[in-house]
C-alpha cells in the first residue's frame, strides 16, 4: 500500500487486526496483487516507482516470499533474505539524506532494513529515487524562444489552461447577464420573458446549472495550468498523464450535445482552439527531470501531510463518481427529485410547454458532468502523484481549484434560493474534506529549503 493509506490507516487496522498481523496482512494483499495478470504494472504506474538501481530491503524469511512480489514494483531492486553481501550495507536511518550519502559510492547498494520500512513507509524507495536522480534546473520563461513552433510542451498545456479560465469565466458573464444567447433563443424559439412565463424558477434553475458549469471550466484551468507549469516543466512524467487523462475524459463530451441536437458555436470554437493545443501538449512525456527534491523535513508534518493526501484523493474520486451520476441524470432522468421539488413541477408539464425544454437542460447537464469528470480526474491525480515537500505548486493548484469549483456552487444555489439540504450534501462534504487536506498538508507542500532561504533572507 501507498504511504498516503499506510501511515493515516495503519492506526485504525492495527487497532482491528493487532500491529503485526496488520502490516503482514497489508504485505501480503500488495503480492498477491501484483501477482495477478497486469497487477504489477498497475502497482508499479499507479502506487510505485520502477526498480531504483543499488536500492533495495532485507527482510526476515517468514516473509520472504510475499517481499519479493511486493516489494520491487514499489522500487525495490535488490529483496535479501539473510546476511547481506559485502557490498551491500543495511540502512536503519529513514532520511533519504542517509541513503543519497551512501549511495554516492557507486558500488554500494543500500538495503532498507525491516524497522527502517515499518517506520518510512513504502514510499521510501520512490523518496529516494527521486533524491539520487541527477536534474537541471528549469530555463527561466523569459528564455522562451520567441517562435512558438518551439515552444515546449508545457508552454501549450498552460495556454489550454488559461484557455479554459477565459472560457469559464465567459460563461459566468453571460450566465449572470443575458442567459440566453442567439443560438439558445433559436434552438428554443423562446426567449428570456417566456422562460419566466412558463415557470418563475426557470431561468434561476438554468442560471445554476450554467454557474456551477462555468465555476468548474476555471477550476479545470487551474488545475491544467498547475500540471503544465509546475508539473511538466519541471520534468514529471505523471504530470502529463494527469493533463492527457482528464482531457481525454473532458474533450470527448462534447459529443454528448449531438444526442440533443443542439451544438454551441462557442463551445465547439473553444474545442476547436484548444484540443491542438491539448495535443501538443500531452504528445510525450517529458524527459529531462527538472525538479528540485527538498531534503526531509519533519516526521509528523509528513504524517499530517499524508492523511490531507488521503482526504483529498477521496475528495478526488467522489467528485468523479458524482460527476458519473450527474452525467448519468443529464442523459436519462434529467431532474432529481429536488430539481423538481424546486420547480414545483415535473418533466412532463415542461415537455408540454415546448417539447426542447427539457433537452435544453439536459445538454447542460450532461456537459456540466462531463466537466465535472475531467476535474475529479485531474484532482485525484495531482493528489495521488503530487505530493512532496516543497511543492507549494500543487497546494495552490488545489486550492485555486477547490475555490473555482466550490464557491459559485454554493453562492448561486444560495442567491436563488435552491438550498435544499441533501442536494447540496455532496458540496458540504466535499467542501469540508478539500479544507481539512489543504489545512494539513500546507506546511508540508509549502516548505521552503532552509538553505536557500538563509542565503536569501
Amino acid at each position: 500500500m501507498p504511504d498516503w493509506t499506510y501511515h493515516p490507516l495503519s492506526g485504525p487496522a492495527a487497532a482491528l487486526l493487532g500491529e503485526r498481523r496488520s502490516r503482514h496482512a497489508a504485505l501480503h494483499a500488495l503480492a498477491v496483487l501484483t501477482g495477478l495478470p497486469g497487477g504489477r504494472r498497475l502497482v508499479t504506474g499507479v502506487f510505485g516507482h520502477p526498480p531504483v538501481p543499488g536500492v533495495g530491503a532485507v527482510v526476515p524469511p517468514h516473509l520472504a516470499e510475499d517481499a519479493r512480489r511486493a516489494l520491487p514494483p514499489l522500487g525495490a531492486s535488490v529483496v535479501r533474505v539473510g546476511p547481506p553481501e559485502p557490498h551491500e550495507v543495511v540502512l536503519h536511518d529513514p532520511s533519504t539524506a542517509a541513503a543519497t550519502a551512501l549511495l554516492a559510492d557507486r558500488g554500494t547498494t543500500v538495503l532498507a532494513s525491516p524497522a527502517l520500512l515499518l517506520e518510512a513507509g513504502p514510499g521510501w524507495f520512490q523518496r529516494v529515487a527521486e533524491a539520487t536522480t541527477p536534474t537541471t534546473a528549469p530555463p527561466p520563461v523569459r528564455d522562451l524562444p520567441r517562435n512558438p513552433l518551439r515552444w515546449p510542451a508545457w508552454c501549450w498545456g498552460a495556454l489550454v489552461g488559461l484557455g479554459m479560465l477565459v472560457a469559464g469565466t465567459g460563461a459566468a458573464a453571460i450566465t449572470l447577464g443575458p442567459v440566453l444567447l442567439w443560438y439558445d433563443r433559436s434552438f428554443l424559439g423562446m426567449t428570456l420573458d417566456d422562460l419566466h412565463a412558463v415557470n418563475h424558477n426557470l431561468v434561476h434553475f438554468l442560471q445554476h446549472d450554467r454557474v456551477t458549469m462555468a465555476g468548474t471550466m476555471v477550476a479545470i484551468g487551474f488545475l491544467y495550468t498547475g500540471l503544465s507549469a509546475g508539473g511538466i516543466r519541471h520534468g514529471w512524467p505523471w504530470a502529463r498523464t494527469a493533463l492527457l487523462v482528464s482531457g481525454a475524459i473532458g474533450f470527448p463530451t462534447l459529443f454528448f450535445f449531438l444526442s440533443y441536437g443542439f451544438l454551441e458555436p462557442l463551445h465547439i470554437l473553444a474545442t476547436a482552439v484548444l484540443v491542438p493545443m491539448f495535443v501538443v501538449a500531452t504528445r510525450r512525456a517529458p524527459r529531462s527531470p527538472r525538479w528540485t527534491a527538498l531534503p526531509d523535513g519533519p516526521e509528523a508534518v509528513r504524517r499530517r501531510a499524508l492523511v490531507g493526501q488521503l482526504l483529498m484523493i477521496v475528495t478526488g474520486v467522489g467528485l468523479f463518481v458524482g460527476a458519473v451520476v450527474v452525467t448519468a441524470t443529464g442523459l436519462s432522468a434529467v431532474f432529481v427529485p429536488s430539481d423538481l421539488g424546486y420547480l414545483v413541477t415535473d418533466a412532463d408539464a415542461l415537455s408540454a410547454v415546448n417539447p426542447r425544454l427539457v433537452p435544453f437542460v439536459a445538454h447542460d447537464r450532461a456537459g456540466f458532468g462531463g466537466a465535472l469528470m475531467a476535474a475529479a480526474a485531474a484532482i485525484a491525480l495531482l493528489a495521488l502523484w503530487g505530493w512532496r515537500r516543497g511543492d507549494s505548486w500543487v497546494w495552490w493548484t488545489l486550492a485555486l481549484a477547490a475555490a473555482a469549483g466550490f464557491v459559485p456552487a454554493l453562492v448561486v444555489h444560495g442567491v436563488i434560493g435552491y438550498t435544499d439540504f441533501w442536494h447540496l450534501a455532496p458540496v458540504y462534504v466535499g467542501v469540508v474534506l478539500t479544507a481539512v487536506a489543504l489545512v494539513l498538508s500546507r506546511p508540508y507542500l509549502c516548505a521552503r529549503d532552509e538553505v536557500s532561504a538563509k542565503s536569501t533572507g
